[in-house]
């Protein structure tokens, strides 16, 4: 997929509020500090489309961006969030919740998971609460470019065995990518890509 235009659209904490428009929507979410800005500018070409922080936790509103007039990217903030309140997690989980429970628009997720790191709780349980409220997703593995090939192969099967050995049947799709170096950036958007054909071809979406 060519990226022609990216355009951002409106911020809010209101599902109620995004916009009115029968157009594909992919979520990106994961926890704080796990690059997320940093992806969304890489896959969109842009420098600043998403705002970038050495604050973790600065995304606390639904950010949509239009993508080529024809899909959104949608910013979600994160969960586990570094240095805000508990209300404020309360808040922010309650219109996340929302966002996943009551957008129709909402083709499928993507949950963000630093390469680096071994399986978090946190994550698996997030990855659960998708899965039993069968919300479509796909998982983005980010900063592949801090570890070796094998060491993020070695991890990404820790994922696998952890899932697997739960109650998943299978993996959730999933990329490996690297901001810095722009790694996976095509096999992301063509993904979604290939989703958006299939639903402007059964004659539009909703």
């Amino acid at each position: 997929m060519k990226i022609n235009s990216a355009e951002f659209i409106i911020s809010n904490s209101d599902v109620n509020k995004c916009p009115n428009e029968p157009l594909p929507e992919y979520a990106f979410i994961g926890r704080s500090n796990v690059g997320k800005s940093s992806l969304i500018n890489m896959l969109t070409n842009q420098k600043n489309l998403a705002k970038t922080s050495s604050r973790p936790g600065k995304t606390q509103l639904i950010n949509h961006f239009k993508i080529n007039s024809n899909w959104f990217l949608v910013d979600l903030p994160g969960y586990g969030y570094a240095k805000v309140s508990k209300k404020s997690k309360s808040i922010f989980q309650k219109f996340i919740t929302e966002y996943f429970e009551k957008r129709q628009q909402l083709v499928s997720a993507f949950v963000l998971i630093d390469i680096r790191h071994e399986a978090q709780k946190i994550d698996l349980e997030f990855m659960q609460y998708l899965g039993e409220s069968e919300i479509p997703f796909g998982i983005i593995f980010t900063k592949a470019d801090k570890v070796g090939k094998t060491k993020a192969l070695q991890l990404i099967a820790d994922y696998k065995k952890k899932l697997l050995t739960s109650d998943w049947s299978e993996m959730p799709p999933y990329f490996i990518t690297s901001s810095e170096h722009k790694t996976g950036r095509e096999e992301v958007l063509e993904y979604i890509n290939t989703i958006n054909q299939d639903i402007f071809k059964n004659q539009g979406f909703i």
